[in-house]
This record gives structure tokens, sequence and C-alpha cells, in this order.
């Protein structure tokens, strides 16, 4: 049992089927509460959320505050500096922007600094596994690649990637993938971003005691911000990921603690930066530490992910993940962690109590992110080895000491993941006809309504994962094909989602879609940065013709619906900046019936960009969903599905002719 020093008491106590539709989630929940073991899920439940902070009613900018506004008579005062609700909601609203952008951006850039070192041979544990892609991203912004050799391409890339970051005037690189209508409207508006550093730092600013106090200025600002993120640092970090370690395609990936085997050492990776974790892979695949593994009379050393870097590592390599972010702690109360290593992003610090308490060594391995009271092992690109190998020695010693008995919960869900934005085009079309144009004709024919991306986190003040699956369920049987990213992904991938077989339950046009090309009905992207391959899936799709000329054009839509980081506010408002109709669920900071609610929800759309939504209910999201799809679809002059004709052999020679 967990040490009784360490034990905590719960004072209110929720069923587990009212916390999380997980089994194995459930199963570990139980067992912490007979441990004494506070998990997230019951803080959750004896913390109550601050009303007035829940809808952004409350300014903490200076020391005349905190100023506290009634959201049920949101004119009936403003604060001290006199402040209304709106500037108030705005500034609040636009740093949560800035520290999601800052997150992203910051991500980003250490993946751009670790490419400049790969190039240039200053770091050898690293390499270029993708020269193509290298090829492929320079010519999108304008490189010249032809004839040149390619260490100078390389490089010229890192230049002008660089600008995505510090350039101060001028329009970020990647502004050159926007479809021609969209970037249109960015330039009258003034919302294209010009570099990440002085986004951020421009919101920071206006968002100040006495200095931005128009809302729709503020909302400006943070669009432009936020679109430094989506178009920049999330999309630098896609790209380079790629690039340095392979881009994604299709593989069979298993999910959820059954991943955990009780005969090996078991090591999880969790965070955001894939750095640490294809270190880590390194490591375990040593001769030397698997020899030591056997010889402390495991059968082998067991690498499973979570989170984030651990959907991308499983996208990518078919590493197994273990849950998404609500189910961190939770997982440590098998006891059969032998060690956990952290980098970054969504790291709860509850999970330094919990690794106490079943004597799982914990260990920080980032700068940017320590934890009082846990072991920090520095990672450093230049050496990555010497940290990764300590975490694997670290594990193999606690597997030798195992002193606490072992529960697993033997629930497994195998899915196929890691369909990139090259391997659609691919899957659609082959090797000499990839094309988004078979995935265009299908909108437009009917069999496909229309595409979601339903991405983002868990919150443990809601059931885990039930929001998300209700949804995704309610968009394939109305033949939405659904795109996923981070723990979204993870959820659904519980939920059997993620195979071929999952067609059955889509709509009959999807569902022949899915049957033709042999592909699950919802298609998982890797982590949440890389949301910037919707971005790049949208544009495509515009440019591939047929569905108008923008993004805002296209019968599409987004949805964050149990959301809990300001990383995804920044993420929602790059989609509704690039013209998507983007619904959260939980809750929403802000107070309605206000100005700046209408600007969001109505405003925005108005000025050719797209909108929010809200609702904590998926069945009701879904249904906002499908009437935005809807509504684009009748736009442009598709709301009725084409007659479905036989074509014969004679016909496919006539089309492949014209």
């Amino acid at each position: 049992m967990p040490d009784q020093k360490t034990k905590t008491v719960v004072s209110k106590i929720l069923d587990t089927k009212d916390v999380t539709t997980c089994k194995a989630t459930a199963q570990m929940i139980k067992k912490a509460r007979n441990d004494g073991v506070e998990l997230c899920f019951d803080r959750a439940a004896n913390m109550k959320a601050c009303p007035i902070g829940a809808d952004s009613a409350c300014c903490k900018h200076c020391s005349m505050g905190p100023c506290r506004l009634n959201a049920r008579d949101p004119y009936g005062k403003v604060g001290v500096c006199g402040a209304t609700i709106d500037t108030i909601m705005a500034r609040n609203f636009g740093r949560m922007v800035a520290a999601g952008t800052s997150a992203h951006t910051d991500h980003g850039m250490q993946m751009l600094d670790l490419f400049r070192e790969v190039v240039n041979g200053h770091v050898k544990d690293f390499e270029i596994n993708d020269p193509q892609k290298v090829l492929d991203v320079a010519a999108s912004i304008d490189i010249e690649v032809e004839g040149r050799e390619f260490q100078d391409i390389a490089n010229d890339l890192y230049a002008e990637l660089e600008r995505t970051y510090t350039q101060v005037d001028g329009e970020i690189p990647f502004a050159k993938r926007v479809p021609e209508k969209t970037l249109e409207t960015w330039r009258k508006l003034k919302i294209v971003p010009r570099g990440a550093m002085r986004e951020i730092m421009e919101m920071m600013h206006r968002s100040c005691i006495g200095v931005d106090q128009d809302y729709k200025n503020i909302m400006q600002q943070a669009s432009r911000t936020a679109l430094a993120d989506g178009w920049g640092g999330s999309m630098v970090s896609t790209e380079i990921s790629d690039i340095l370690y392979g881009t994604p395609s299709p593989v069979v990936a298993e999910v959820n603690m059954g991943v955990l085997k009780e005969n090996m050492v078991n090591i999880i990776i969790h965070g955001h930066e894939p750095n640490l974790f294809e270190s880590v892979i390194a490591s375990v695949n040593s001769p030397t530490l698997v020899e030591a593994a056997k010889a402390a009379g495991a059968d082998g050393i067991n690498l499973v992910g979570m989170c984030c870097s651990g959907a991308e590592m499983m996208s990518r390599h078919g590493i197994p993940h273990a849950g998404n972010f609500t189910s961190t702690e939770a997982i440590l109360c098998t006891g059969a962690v032998d060690a956990m290593g952290v980098d970054i992003q969504c790291i709860k610090q509850g999970l330094a109590k919990v690794a106490e308490c079943y004597k799982t060594p914990l260990f920080t391995t980032n700068p940017r992110c320590k934890i009082e009271g846990v072991k920090h092992i520095g990672f450093t690109d230049e050496n990555p080895r010497d940290c990764t190998d300590e975490i694997v020695i670290k594990a193999i010693t606690r597997f030798k000491s195992r002193s606490l008995p072992v529960e697993i919960p033997q629930i497994v869900n195998p899915g196929v993941h890691g369909f990139s934005y090259e391997y659609i085009n691919y899957m659609l079309g082959g090797s000499f006809r990839g094309s988004y144009t078979p995935l265009n004709e299908n909108i437009i024919n009917g069999r496909i309504r229309g595409v979601a991306g339903v991405v983002g986190c868990t919150n443990p003040r809601v059931k885990q994962d039930y929001v998300h699956v209700e949804l995704v369920k309610e968009l394939i049987k109305n033949d939405v094909l659904v795109l996923q990213t981070g723990c979204s992904q993870i959820a659904l991938a519980k939920a059997g989602l993620y195979t071929p077989e999952a067609a059955y339950l889509a709509g009959p046009g999807l569902r022949e879609v899915c049957e033709t090309v042999g592909m699950p009905p919802v298609l998982g992207l890797g982590s949440c940065v890389d949301n910037s391959r919707i971005l790049i899936a949208a544009s495509e799709m515009v440019r591939t013709g047929g569905l108008g000329d923008s993004i805002a054009d296209l019968p599409v839509a987004g949805a964050a619906p149990e959301w809990m980081s300001e990383k995804a506010i920044a993420i929602g408002q790059y989609f509704v900046a690039s013209g998507v109709y983007t619904v959260f669920g939980v809750t929403f900071p802000i107070v309605e019936q206000t100005r700046f609610h209408e600007l969001m929800f109505n405003g925005l759309e108005e000025q050719g960009l797209g909108k929010w939504g809200f609702s904590p209910d998926p069945h009701e999201i879904a249904k906002m969903m499908l009437a935005h799809i809807d509504k684009k679809r009748k736009a442009l002059g598709i709301d009725k599905a084409r007659e479905r004709v036989l074509v014969d052999m004679n016909d496919r020679r006539q089309i492949d002719a014209a």
C-alpha cells in the first residue's frame, strides 16, 4: 500500500460512472480512493470553480483591483479604472490567446533550433529523416530548390522560418500557404501576423491597465496573435518534427492502460516536445540497457506514451499510448509504472504526490518545467542520452525493487493512426495522382456532408471522454468526416472508432467512402500542435476547387468539447480567424448578452472570418456544427446530393482522357 504519510483524505466522492467513460481510468480511481490517494477528478469535485472568473467578469491586471463585475447585470458597474465588461473580457481573452500562442511558439522555436543544429552538423544524435519534406516545405514558401545543394536549401529554410518568430514587420512565411481570398480578408482586417514574438508582446501590452480599451481593437490583436500560432509556431513545429523524425503514415497502435506489462520495465513519457521521446526510443533499444532489464528479472523494456508527445509517437512510430490528460495521474495507481519522464505542457503538479504514493520515480527534463520536490534530469539536444539513459536505468532499478501490488486494467484498444496531410493526399489518389479532388467531389455529390475537426483536451469538470465520443458518433452518423488531434484522438481510440470496421457507425455516404478507401471514419493527425495539419488540409480543399474561394466558404466546423488549456483558446481563435466555425464545450470565458459576446459569436463572421459557438452538450454541439455545414453547402449550391450513377470502365476512360 502507499506510504501513509502521503495519503490524502477525499471529502466529496463522485460515482466513477459520473466521472469517466474510460473503464480503465474508473478502475484506477477506485483503487486510488481505496489507497487514500487523491486524483484530479476528486480535486475537481472538491474545488468549486469561481463563477465570476469562469464568466471572465473579473480583472486583476492592476493593484486597484481585483475588480469583480456582475454577470447578471454586466453594464451595472465598471472597474475602478472605468473599464467596462467588454474591455475586461476582451483583455482576459487576449491574454489567454497570448499565453497559448507562447506555448506553441516556444515549442516550435525549440524544434527549429534543433533543425539548424542538425543541418550544420553540431548535433549528432538526431538527423533528417524526411529530406523530401525539406524540399516540399521550402518550395511552398517560394525558396528555390531546383539545381541547388540540399544543405543550402535547408539553411535557407531555417533562415526563412526563423522570421516566424523574430520578424517585426511584414508577413510570416507560411502566409504564402493561405488561400488567396482568406489572405485578402486578413490584410483588409490588418490581422496578418508579422512575427510571433511581436504579436505576443503587443497583445500583452495592449491588455495592460490604461492601454487598449476598445474590445473590437483588442480582438483584432487577439486574432493576429492566434494566427501567429496556427500558421506560425504550431505549423513550424509540425513541419520540422516531420522533417527530423519522419512524416506519419498509417500505423496500427494500441491505446489504454492495458499496454502496461507486469513482467516488463514500464516507462511512460508524457509532455509535448518529441525530442525527449525520440531519444528515449534509442535508450530503450540499447542492447546494454535491455540486458540490464533482463538481469533485473524483466522480460524487457516497455515504452509507453501519454498526452500529446505520446500521440505524436503513436502516429509516427506506433508506440502504445496509455491515456489522455485526465488519466496521467490515474495510471500511476497501477503500481506498474517504473518511471515517468515529463517535459513541457499539461504536466499536473499533482503527479508528484501520486508518484510518491506509488514509489514511482518521476523526472522533469526541461528547464521550462520543473516541479517542486521532483528530481530534475536535464535534457539537451547535444547529449540527449545522458538524460534518457538515466531515466531507463532508474526505471530498471525500480522494477527490481517493486514493493507495492500491481494492478493493470486489462483493456487495450487497437486502432489505425498517423494520417498526415501528405498521406491523406496519397490515400485519395495514389503516388501518381495524389489529390484532394476525390474528397471535394464526395463532398459536392453529398456522400460526405462535410468535414469536422474535433480536438483538444479532457477536463475533470466533465465526464472524461463522454462529450468527445458522443459528439463524434453523432457527426459520423450524419456523414461528416472527422479529423482529430491530441487528447480527443485518444478518447475516440479508446471507444474503438479508429478501426476501419468502425465505418459501420457512419452514415451511408461516409461509410461507402471509408469502405472504398479502407480507412476509419475518424482520422488521427497527431498532437495538439498538429492542428496545423487541419489548416493545411482546409487550404488544399480550397485550392482543389469546387468548394468556394476561402476557408470561410468550406462546409467544415471545429470543436474542442472538453477543453481546459489556454492553448485551446489560442487554437480556437486561430481557427475562427481562419474562417472556421468553432464550438467549445465545458464552459466559455464570456458573459452572454454583451457586445463582446455578440462580436465573437456573430460579428467576426460578418467580417468574413469564422465565429465561436458554445454548448456543454455533445448532441447540441453536433446540431450546431451540422447546421453550419448545411448552411455552407447551401451557399455553395450543393445542399442537394447529386444523383449517384454507376460508372463503368468506358466512362472511367473518358474521365481519364479528359
